[in-house]
């Protein structure tokens, strides 16, 4: 038995699809590691007092095993205080996993589960370690779709977790954390950056609140945060070197890390890349006329 503290695991229960039952299997496998609780997303809709007690008492994992965010949103309906989350497709997507359409799990499916536990596992070691420890890493490096327009050259990452505002800010959700920045156009925009403020470790932000603010050539901009949570990191780089936003506003130029807080609800304003690849296009055609 672990040592570590006893969770409460809120799974989807979309038993129908392989991805439901790798969260159900990553359910166990944490109820069996930390002797934690298992709430039943069904009773917990007819019957949640004694639930809404072990939320508040235990770290809440939440489980979703498609985009559908079942569990989220049911956390998000109880007002419950998320620890950890994942999604399933999203994970075995950044793994290269492809998921068997039967229902019972096959020997690929089994090991992503045992993956995945073992990552919020050690995930949830480090953040009760205390910030010494550093957080699971982001991707180095992502990969690009471009918009060329004369001699402006556009890029904007096509990977899975990435979001985009109208405003042109990105996030880029990795569990339950998100790295928060400009999009290659609104940098190009502003022309070359002079300064940057970084919002303070610890600060609460909602979706769409003051993130920092950046100072170039041009004008003063506030970062517009794309999602709600607290700040547990910034690109302190960015303060002797502002012009990383220019080089490259997303692997180098970023902004802030935030724990997150309500990631499904945000979703509903946010933008994948098919939704924001036409808006970045029309708005270089109306730029560059």
């Amino acid at each position: 038995m672990s040592t570590q503290r006893p969770v409460a695991i809120l799974p989807c229960n979309g038993l129908y699809k392989a991805a439901g039952g790798v969260t159900r299997e990553v359910a166990m496998e944490l109820a069996e590691q930390t002797g934690g609780e298992i709430l039943c997303p069904v009773f917990y809709r007819v019957a949640d007092a004694r639930y809404n007690r072990l939320a508040a008492e235990r770290p809440l994992v939440v489980l979703d095993g498609c985009p559908t965010r079942c569990a989220s949103k049911l956390a998000a309906e109880k007002g419950l205080k998320v620890a950890q989350k994942l999604t399933v497709t999203e994970e075995a997507k950044k793994r290269g996993i492809e998921l068997a359409d039967s229902l019972r799990l096959d020997e690929t499916g089994r090991g992503l589960a045992k993956a995945l536990a073992a990552a919020l596992l050690e995930a949830a070691a480090a953040e009760s370690a205390g910030p010494s420890v550093a957080p699971a890493g982001f991707p180095e490096h992502f990969d690009y779709e471009t918009y060329r327009k004369d001699k402006f050259l556009f890029r904007l990452p096509k990977n899975t977790g990435f979001f985009f505002t109208e405003n042109d800010f990105w996030v880029f959700v990795n569990g339950s954390r998100a790295r928060v920045g400009l999009t290659d156009f609104l940098q190009q925009s502003l022309s070359d950056v002079l300064f940057v403020t970084l919002p303070p470790v610890g600060s609460a932000v909602e979706q769409f609140g003051e993130l920092g603010s950046v100072e170039s050539a041009k004008a003063v901009s506030e970062v517009i945060a794309p999602v709600s949570g607290k700040v547990v990191a910034v690109n302190e780089a960015l303060t002797t070197a502002p012009e990383r936003i220019n080089q490259n506003p997303y692997e180098q130029g970023w902004i802030a890390e935030v724990e997150l807080t309500d990631f499904a609800q945000d979703r509903e304003l946010l933008l994948d890349f098919a939704g924001y690849f036409p808006v970045l296009k029309r708005k270089v055609d109306e730029f560059h006329v």
